[in-house]
């Protein structure tokens, strides 16, 4: 994929600095994105005034020069990094093979991500490359702007994630209700056997995820707590699925709260707040405002209703206390925000919108969509259903 790196190489010939250095493996999104190269051990890009430069191990070189979005790749070995290795030792060894590399690039001075070895960034110093820390993020700022190709990766995960939640909305829906609790096919429906579902069917679809939500009753009324134990009837239960495509590394993210049973009056009036306020963060989602406008919209709606938000209570442990949304892409959490702090949103910009309400007293509500800012307004790329009453039939 060809990605727009002018405005870093423009940052970089204002600022005076040769380039720009990443040293990670590809589970870091700006290193995946500069180098379109995936990787599970560190590998270094250097981005100059001439493109872009990979310095990688002879185990990954074949597949760099095929597969990665780079100019030039080098191997280890071609600074003789085995012979530095076993005078120097490992180390010292490493720092002098980049060094070298720096320099047949005729780089002497660098800027690097604010993740970026400690050690790399000394041992560099020492040997008279001048390191400095990028503070702005300006390479999560070029990748929050999505191209078409990226925003396709998103939207196919999303499909993914959608028919997990179907799975998961489907075992919930067709639960029968036994002494308060959900069984299915004879068995306690527990949270953890909800899971294991959804990541099964993410698997079938070439995704996986680390961790997901189901959040049954008080377990919901925390926004990350992922939930455990038998699911019971009349209690909200939070679905929260966050997958990564495993071949083009893009996630994507949805919510849905369901009730098995019947709601208490006060969860459902909750939950028609949070769809009220999802449904107008939507309606103000467009180019040009801010991620902070979105954000107020959402607590105005859930002030009105009577309900505290950070912004009228900035120490409330119950009510909407949290942001709105969050950018999604190489990471599950990216540029732009949409909270308090959220900055002007553009088109390609793939964000979320989450609302939810949390109460231990009552539980917690969440509805969260994934869409992308568009020139006229946005695009939901999420087709899934808004219902509290599951079904079964999914």
């Amino acid at each position: 994929m060809d990605v727009d790196l002018s405005r870093l190489t423009a940052h970089l010939e204002a600022e005076g600095i040769d380039g720009y250095l990443i040293d990670d493996d590809s589970a870091d999104p700006d290193q995946r994105y500069v180098s379109g190269f995936d990787a599970p051990d560190p590998y270094l890009t250097l981005v100059d005034g001439d493109g872009v430069h990979l310095l990688v191990s002879g185990l990954e070189y074949g597949r760099a020069r095929k597969e990665a979005n780079a100019d030039t790749v080098s191997r280890l070995s071609a600074y003789d990094y085995r012979s530095r290795l076993a005078e120097y030792g490992s180390y010292e060894g490493r720092i002098r093979t980049v060094a070298a590399f720096l320099a047949d690039r005729g780089v002497e001075s660098i800027a690097v991500p604010t993740g970026f070895p400690t050690g790399t960034a000394d041992g560099l110093r020492e040997r008279g490359v001048s390191v400095g820390v990028e503070p702005d993020g300006i390479v999560e700022a070029i990748r929050a702007k999505k191209t078409d190709e990226e925003v396709t990766h998103i939207r196919r995960t999303q499909r993914a994630n959608e028919a997990a939640m179907a799975v998961a909305e489907g075992l919930i829906g067709g639960a029968e209700i036994r002494e308060g609790v959900l069984h299915h096919g004879g068995e306690v429906l527990t949270s953890e056997r909800v899971k294991e579902a959804i990541e099964v069917e993410l698997l079938g679809h070439g995704c996986g995820l680390d961790d997901t939500i189901v959040a049954c009753g008080a377990d919901a009324a925390d926004p990350h707590d992922r939930g455990s134990g038998p699911l019971e009837a009349g209690e909200a239960i939070v679905v929260d699925v966050f997958p990564r495509d495993k071949t083009q590394g893009y996630f994507a993210d949805m919510t849905r709260t369901f009730v098995r049973g019947e709601p208490s009056p006060e969860m459902r009036r909750r939950y028609e707040a949070t769809r009220e306020a999802h449904e107008a963060a939507l309606a103000a989602v467009e180019p040009g405002v801010t991620g902070a406008a979105v954000h107020d919209v959402v607590c105005d709606v859930y002030e009105e209703a009577g309900y505290a938000t950070l912004r009228s209570d900035p120490d409330a442990e119950t009510g909407f206390i949290h942001g709105t949304g969050h950018g999604v892409g190489l990471a599950i959490h990216e540029a732009p925000t949409i909270s308090s702090a959220g900055e002007e949103l553009e088109p390609g910009h793939v964000i979320t919108i989450e609302p939810g309400l949390y109460d231990p007293a009552v539980g917690g509500v969440r509805i969260e969509d994934l869409v992308v800012v568009r020139e006229d307004g946005y695009e939901n790329l999420t087709e899934y259903p808004i219902s509290i009453e599951p079904r079964s039939d999914r």
